[in-house]
């Protein structure tokens, strides 16, 4: 059982290395600055060449540990101090190191200056695994830092590096593009495309909202009227025709107008047909439902035996 546990031990604590070197890989030089003129100061007033490093993850960093240098050969030339609490970095925040070229001026210091031609290597704590790199130009401008710009403000994918003007502690983002408010405060100074691109929305809203209440008044009112069923399908007898044929009928084997009549008048009486509205005659509609039948309270009369 002890045996096990001490393993167990063993390999968390040999585990604890890689895990923290999982954080420093989300690090990224962003800026680099080796003729410093008329940019920031360092803590002792000087204007010193300095190097910009950002988080580009969405966790706190710990850099403490990690390692600085422009000799692919000795890739452990400058070690940031691992006991330092400052040497903590917030998602998506940037922390700036000044290249004096002095040692023990402190934890944000390197000991050696940035090169024109050469190569800075940000490398992780275990001392040989390169995180980032940044190639500086032999022929940098003087007054100028060479930038690296974020084409999407929400991966952080650095794809483009040149000279710009110096912007120490900000996130870099692509200058060249002109964002749409500028672009619409540029082509319509005056806000006329934008009022009456409001206005037409406001007005097409208001005539949508009328047509449809108004339309569901007219549903839920009952005004509007519901296309008539043709009662007349195929296979089934017209009955105008019907009622027509049995007046013919009786009225050529009786001889008889009445009787003709009677039977035209119950065939409409059964297929629900309208009379015409004479002021002489009374037309017996069907009734709706069974309450005013009186045939059951009739008195039935005895049959005899």
């Amino acid at each position: 059982m002890k045996r096990t546990v001490y393993i167990s031990l063993l390999l968390l604590l040999c585990t604890l290395p890689s895990l923290r070197a999982q954080n420093v890989i989300d690090l990224r030089i962003t800026e680099v600055m080796t003729a410093n003129d008329s940019s920031i100061v360092d803590g002792y007033g000087r204007h010193s060449a300095w190097v910009e490093v950002m988080n580009i993850s969405q966790g706190t960093v710990n850099y403490g540990g990690c390692y600085f240098s422009d000799d692919p050969d000795d890739l452990m030339k400058c070690q940031i101090p691992g006991s330092d609490k400052r040497t903590s970095l917030k998602p998506r925040q940037v922390v700036i190191f000044y290249a004096g070229g002095r040692e023990n001026d402190g934890t944000f210091y390197l000991d050696f200056p940035l090169r024109p031609g050469s190569t800075l290597y940000l490398v992780s704590n275990d001392g040989h695994t390169v995180i980032d790199t940044i190639p500086i130009p032999e022929n940098l401008p003087r007054g100028l830092s060479l930038s690296k710009f974020a084409h999407d403000a929400k991966q952080i994918d650095f794809d483009d590096i040149r000279p710009a003007e110096p912007t120490p502690e900000v996130v870099n983002g692509r200058t060249d593009e002109e964002p749409k408010s500028m672009t619409l405060a540029r082509t319509d100074p005056h806000g006329y495309t934008l009022t009456i691109v409001s206005v037409s929305v406001v007005f097409i809203a208001l005539i949508v909202l009328f047509v449809i209440y108004n339309f569901s008044g007219k549903c839920f009112s009952g005004n509007v009227a519901r296309p008539k069923r043709d009662v007349r399908k195929k296979g089934k007898t017209d009955p105008e025709a019907l009622a027509a044929a049995v007046a013919m009928a009786l009225q050529a084997e009786r001889n008889s107008d009445a009787e003709a009549a009677i039977a035209l008048a119950m065939h409409l009486y059964l297929g629900g047909g309208v009379h015409d509205s004479e002021s002489f005659i009374i037309t017996i509609r069907p009734q709706s439902g069974g309450w005013a039948d009186r045939t059951p309270l009739l008195r039935k009369a005895p049959v005899r035996k």
